[in-house]
């Protein structure tokens, strides 16, 4: 088995904000995993907030042996963005060998399209308002947060889109005072979930405080390993198959999530339509899926997902799976 990886970049339709930065482009990693003639690709997103980096994780992958199986992979590396690209590598290949998609080999409900949220990025309230304006359309909006002015901003969204449902992200740029402050208007302004207002390790005080609309995990759930200390905190986790470590984590942790009594949400970062095949798996039957990082991009892979409006279709076998 050979592993070949190459760095790419995307360049984005505009300058994407959030409480942590601004980036202007997607800087992916992709893995392609070829035995016996039949290769298989999975794509990742390495992440600073979590230590990661282009070098960081192709060194991790260039460790691991030749003949690495999705089992043995799951004890070599950690949950991130190295084990995710090759472990969606291996499933795609898998999938081709067998000449089946790979949510029969996942043993999960044929595909079906599904609503996607669609990100606005943190701005002043003014240019949000405008945003939110341009895609009033779209049933469910998800705005970043996370500065001074949240609630102006808050109220500028829901101005410029009175129908849309929102879902506010935080990227863990509130405090504790802040989120008490907002908390109690979240639900008249029509916001049906508050992703991550805390910062991870710091988020003690969601256990004793009133939560009116649910409180999603991002920042604080990678994998089953993080739920316990989750208990009490939150409603809901967010899956990203970029720090679960791949789709066999991300579908483990679908269910351990849903047994303990979790909603489940699943994400992506800014990425291509690479990374959202595999994640649109993990998203069937979520409470919210959040797979819009293709339409943040000028461009993306060919072929590659379609969406109508925010209604995302099911990935093309020829993209992955």
């Amino acid at each position: 088995m050979t592993l070949t990886l190459s760095r790419e970049s995307f360049p984005l339709r505009e300058v994407f904000t959030i409480s942590r930065g601004s980036k202007t482009e997607a800087q992916v990693l992709t893995v392609t995993v070829t035995r016996e003639g039949i290769a298989g690709r999975g794509e990742c997103v390495p992440y600073a907030r979590y230590g990661e980096s282009l070098d960081s994780v192709e060194a991790a992958i260039a460790a691991l042996p030749e003949d690495v199986g999705r089992e043995a992979l799951q004890t070599l590396l950690p949950a991130g963005a190295a084990r995710n690209a090759v472990d969606c590598a291996l499933w795609d290949r898998e999938a081709k060998r067998a000449g089946v998609p790979v949510w029969q080999l996942a043993g999960v409900p044929a595909l079906r399209p599904l609503v996607t949220c669609y990100t606005l990025s943190l701005d002043t309230a003014d240019r949000m308002r405008a945003a939110a304006a341009r895609a009033a359309d779209r049933p469910i909006l998800k705005i970043k947060l996370g500065g001074e002015d949240d609630m102006a901003r808050l109220e500028a969204v829901r101005a410029g889109a009175p129908k849309a449902r929102i879902v506010v992200d935080a990227n863990e740029g509130w405090t504790a005072e802040v989120y008490a402050a907002l908390a109690p208007h979240l639900r008249r302004l029509g916001v049906v979930l508050v992703e991550q207002p805390l910062p991870a390790g710091a988020d003690d005080m969601l256990a004793g405080i009133a939560r009116p609309v649910p409180v999603c995990a991002d920042e604080s759930c990678h994998d089953r390993a993080s739920l316990a200390a989750l208990r009490g905190r939150y409603d809901m986790v967010n899956i990203k198959l970029d720090k679960a470590g791949g789709l066999t984590e991300a579908l483990a942790l679908r269910e351990t999530a849903r047994a303990e009594g979790f909603g489940v949400m699943v994400g992506c970062m800014v990425a291509t339509s690479l990374s959202m095949a595999p994640a649109f798996l993990v998203a069937q039957g979520a409470e919210v899926a959040d797979l819009d990082g293709p339409l943040i991009l000028a461009r993306d892979r060919e072929p590659s997902v379609r969406y109508d409006g925010s209604v995302m279709q099911v990935p093309d076998r020829a993209l992955w799976g």
